[in-house]
């Protein structure tokens, strides 16, 4: 893969916001030909730096407001244990992020649930059944600062 240039990183960064925007609009505000960015856009997707489209949902208004990170301990750091643990993680749609850490926790989790009762319910039935896990803390935020998709370019 080239070096991404400044247009391609112009590109991104109006895609990052406005993943729906028409090419010719795109053209226009990075200053290329519309078939010029088209081969560009489609460039960076066929390289994969372009990795999917998405549409982002406002969770509260979907019922889904309500977010926990979770710090989970497994009883064995082996890679059966760390295994199993992420097969299961990737059955349950609640869990929005997975990130196997460093440090005293194996796991941090983004969960979302409806409320806190629906997020003890999902902890209950179906995080601390996962075989290996030792300890579950839950760390629940008490207002969002910050939170965006957007890389900088």
């Amino acid at each position: 893969m080239k070096e991404l240039d400044r247009i391609d990183r112009r590109i991104l960064r109006v895609l990052q916001g406005q993943g729906r925007i028409p090419n010719n609009e795109l053209a226009d505000a990075v200053g290329l030909s519309p078939s010029a960015c088209l081969r560009r856009v489609r460039m960076l997707e066929e390289t994969g730096v372009i990795d999917r489209y998405v549409a982002l949902l406002n969770a509260a208004k979907i019922g889904m407001g309500f977010t926990v990170y979770a710090r989970v301990q497994l009883n064995r750091q082996d890679g059966d244990t760390i295994d199993h643990f992420t097969e299961q993680v990737l059955l349950l749609p609640e869990i929005v992020e997975c990130n196997l850490m460093v440090g005293e926790t194996d796991f941090l989790l983004r969960i979302v649930a409806s409320d806190l009762d629906a997020y003890r319910q999902f902890q209950v039935e179906h995080l601390t059944r996962i075989k290996g896990v030792q300890s579950i803390k839950s760390e629940i935020p008490m207002q969002r600062i910050k939170l965006t998709s957007e890389i900088p370019l």
